[in-house]
C-alpha cells in the first residue's frame, strides 16, 4: 500500500471515528440552546418585575457602604468591576455556540458525506441514503443552534449594557453621597 493511500485511509478513519462524538455534540448543543431560550424567557419575566441583577448590585453596594469608609472608591471600583465581569461572563457559554455550532454542523455534514460516499462505492444504498440524511441534519442543527444563540446573545448583550449603566449610576451616587473628594470621583468616573 502506498503512503498516499495509508495516508487517505488513516484520515477516513479518524473521520469516520469522529462520526458519533459529533452528532452526540450537536445534539448536546441543541439541548443547551432549548435551556437557553428557557432562561432567555425567564430572565424577560423577572426584568418584568424588577428583579434583577441591578437590584443584587444594590444590595451588595449597600453593604459595602455600610462596612466603612477607609479605601471607599477603591472598593466601589472593585465591586463594580466585579459586577461587570460576571455579567460578561455570562455571555461566554453562549458565544461559545455561535461559534462552536456552525463548524460542528459542518462537520456533522462532511462525515456521514465520506461515509455515504464509501457505502455508494460499496453499492450499499439504504446505508448511503442514512448517512446523507443525517449529514443535512446536522447542518440544520448546528446552523440552526449557531442561529438562535446569536440571537440570544444580542438580547442578553442589550440587557447587560443597560443594567452596567444603571450600576454605575449608583455607584457614582453612592460615592457623592459618602464624600469621595473630586479626584476620587473624576478616577471612578474615568474607568467607568
Amino acid at each position: 500500500m502506498e503512503l498516499t493511500q495509508w495516508l487517505e485511509r488513516f484520515l477516513f478513519e479518524v473521520s469516520s471515528a469522529l462520526y458519533l462524538p459529533v452528532i452526540l455534540a450537536v445534539s448536546v448543543l441543541i439541548l443547551y440552546v432549548a435551556l437557553a431560550i428557557g432562561a432567555l424567557a425567564q430572565e424577560a419575566w423577572e426584568r418584568r418585575r424588577a428583579v434583577r441583577s441591578v437590584a443584587r448590585y444594590q444590595a451588595q453596594l449597600a453593604i459595602e457602604l455600610a462596612a466603612g469608609t477607609p479605601h471607599l472608591d477603591a472598593r466601589l471600583e472593585r465591586l463594580l468591576r466585579g459586577a461587570e465581569l460576571a455579567m460578561a461572563k455570562s455571555l461566554d457559554r453562549i458565544r461559545f455556540v455561535i461559534k462552536v455550532g456552525p463548524a460542528l454542523g459542518l462537520m456533522g455534514t462532511l462525515i456521514p458525506m465520506g461515509i455515504s460516499l464509501a457505502a455508494l462505492a460499496e453499492g450499499n444504498i439504504p446505508k448511503m441514503a442514512g448517512s446523507m440524511v443525517t449529514a443535512f441534519t446536522a447542518t440544520v442543527a448546528g446552523l440552526g443552534s449557531g442561529v438562535i444563540a446569536y440571537l440570544i446573545a444580542l438580547v442578553r448583550e442589550k440587557w447587560l449594557r443597560s443594567d452596567i449603566r444603571e450600576m454605575e449610576y449608583l455607584t457614582e451616587v453612592a460615592a457623592r453621597e459618602h464624600g469621595i473628594g473630586k479626584e476620587e470621583q473624576h478616577a471612578l468616573s474615568e474607568t467607568a
